[in-house]
């Protein structure tokens, strides 16, 4: 019985994994996909040797690869266990650990899957290639080289040789992770029986030297792109943007601490049978606690970010209505790229006029100690779907320079080039989609596209940002505050375009600006005679005509609902006097949350980024 004991532990790590693998499918599979969405694997020699600028290219190369498998969630959570599975595999055959305690086993893949989805918005900010991977791969090879290592004869310095010759080829290829090998090598050494206390002495110096020594030979005559006081850490994210945060660096220094342990602990001796089951259950249960605990603390479960990602996920396959039914339930207040996705649907399916404030609305700050940017959200998307196809153009460009590029700078780079007329360099965006994994279908979708600007401006996903297009689109500086610089440029700008008239004066409704209202409106009216004007639009007319009498609203054909929602809306706020404007927001909300009276006078200080 008691020998049997010991075979739990693979048990458990085997349904470790498949625990592992249901939650990333179950909670984040819209977030696998964007992660692929933000990666870049050309399958090209000329990208391989675009990676091999600097040390650690093995794990950006194949971390890319390995990504764009999250095209398919199932699939590249698949390879992720798989890959987990080879480095339990390796460690427990390098460091010996007996099968009764294969639990430890748990720490380093637990610290690993911490790293992947602790991340939240730096997946838009992250210059790793690769992360989702990297790690995993870096880990798994540095480990495999330490196995070798044991392997080898303590006779004729064999061992030290060796230590010399791993770090050298590990360190261009790994990075930090060919050092760490390098450092369990060392801590080793002290543990292996056929080594003498000279030749002891002896390796773990070569080790310290090697792990000094290398980077700085490397970085002075081979990778001169990674700056000196990175060079120990390259093949590792950083945390960094206008300061550095430390916290998100922790799984790492797990999987350090806990593989040194490996190595300290190490003992040649072979399996024995479990003496006290009690006991050997306890400390079982207790270290799987604390991993379970440990990774569901650091999951990353903000349910703002979550909705965004299934917005987006419906905006990039042009399912409007999917957005609207995402809309529809928020169990928290949305931040305004929610607000902005939903606008933007209501829009291309010309509902933006009625139900607009039939939706929550709300201006939360994204849950994240960073400062984010709505251009890295969703910027290029907004930006492209309302016609502006230079800012697009520009943010995929800066991004591009700033953070690598993407299979998502490069769909949005060839779909603006495509609009403007400019077919040379569409070609050239869709032959790089073209030696990707996945994304050379979408690539000729849009080609057959080329040569027939006629057929392109009548189909239907681009016919309403052709409309958009004909105001200006002269590229200046929007100060990252996308809704704000959208709504500025629509409400300032003439156009005879129907379509574009419709969101200019939406722009005005935003602006709440009475002067910006009226011309706006007018010039809808007039070239929409004999068309019902939609309900927000009546609502803001009937509104400000009340407010300050400067235009003579008698004549307008109200709707009979709009006047008594105004009147009953007045009546309420003479009986709430008193109340504070928040108390007052509470309570208007369930009778008057979806008219523009309640965003007039009860939406205030939202916050934009």
């Amino acid at each position: 019985m008691k020998e049997r004991l010991k075979w739990a532990g693979p048990a458990l790590l085997i349904a470790a994994l498949a625990v592992a693998a249901y939650c990333l499918l179950a909670y984040e599979s819209e977030y696998l996909w964007k992660v692929q969405e933000l990666n870049l694997h050309l399958h090209t020699p000329l990208f391989l040797k675009q990676q091999m600028v600097t040390s650690g290219w093995l794990l950006t190369w194949l971390g890319t690869w390995f990504t764009e498998f999250f095209y398919h969630p199932w699939l590249g959570v698949t390879l992720l266990c798989l890959l987990w599975a080879l480095l339990m595999a390796v460690l427990w055959r390098t460091f010996r650990v007996p099968l009764k305690w294969a639990v430890v086993l748990l720490v380093p893949v637990a610290a690993l899957l911490v790293s992947d989805v602790d991340l939240g918005y730096w997946i838009y900010y992250l210059k790793l290639r690769g992360h989702f991977f990297a790690g995993t791969i870096g880990t798994t090879i540095a480990v495999a080289s330490v196995w070798l290592y044991r392997l080898l004869p303590a006779k004729l310095y064999m061992r030290p040789l060796y230590m010399v010759l791993s770090t050298a080829v590990l360190y261009p290829l790994i990075g930090f992770y060919g050092l760490l090998a390098t450092l369990l090598m060392a801590v080793l050494t002290w543990r292996l029986k056929d080594m003498t206390l000279t030749g002891r002495v002896v390796a773990t110096a070569v080790g310290l030297l090697c792990i000094v020594f290398w980077p700085l030979y490397y970085y002075n005559y081979v990778f001169c792109q990674t700056g000196i006081q990175n060079i120990w850490w390259t093949g590792l994210p950083l945390f960094v943007i206008d300061k550095e945060y430390h916290a998100y660096y922790i799984p790492y220094y797990i999987i350090a601490v806990s593989l040194v342990a490996m190595a300290a602990l190490y003992k040649h001796d072979r399996e024995k049978a479990v003496s006290r089951p009690v006991v050997w259950a306890i400390c079982q249960v207790a270290l799987l606690a604390v991993l379970v605990y440990g990774v569901s603390r650091y999951w990353y479960r903000d349910y703002n970010f979550h909705k965004e990602l299934r917005m987006v996920r419906c905006m990039e396959s042009h399912d409007w209505e999917g957005i609207l039914s995402e809309a529809a339930y928020n169990e928290d207040e949305p931040t305004r790229a929610i607000v902005m996705m939903k606008n933007l649907a209501l829009f291309r399916l010309g509902r933006q006029g009625d139900e607009m404030y039939r939706y929550k609305t709300g201006a939360k700050d994204c849950s994240t100690p960073i400062h984010v940017s709505m251009t890295q959200v969703v910027g290029r998307s907004i930006y492209y779907n309302y016609g502006l196809l230079n800012y697009c153009h520009r943010w995929c460009l800066e991004d591009g320079v700033e953070y690598g590029w993407r299979a998502e700078y490069l769909k949005y780079l060839a779909l603006c080039s495509l609009l403007n007329g400019e077919e040379s360099e569409a070609r050239k965006y869709f032959g790089l989609l073209r030696h990707t994994r996945y994304h050379g279908e979408w690539a000729e979708r849009y080609e057959r596209f080329l040569g027939h600007r006629d057929q392109l401006l009548a189909d239907k996903e681009f016919e309403q940002i052709a409309h958009l297009m004909n105001g200006a689109d002269l590229l200046g500086s929007d100060n990252t505050l996308v809704e704000k610089f959208l709504m500025t440029l629509f409400v300032n700008t003439s156009s005879d375009d129907k379509l574009y008239q419709e969101q200019s004066l939406l722009s005005a409704l935003w602006m709440k600006d009475i002067q910006m209202f009226w011309p706006r409106f007018f010039q809808y009216a007039q070239s929409h005679v004999g068309q019902r004007m939609p309900t927000h639009f009546q609502e803001a007319a009937y509104l400000y005509g009340q407010l300050e009498h400067q235009v003579d609203i008698s004549h307008m054909p109200f709707d009979k609902e709009v006047v008594q929602s105004y009147n009953d809306f007045m009546a309420f706020a003479q009986q709430c006097q008193g109340m504070s404007e928040a108390q007052m927001r509470e309570v208007f909300y369930p009778r008057f949350g979806n008219t523009f009276y309640y965003e007039y006078f009860l939406v205030r200080g939202q916050k934009l980024y």
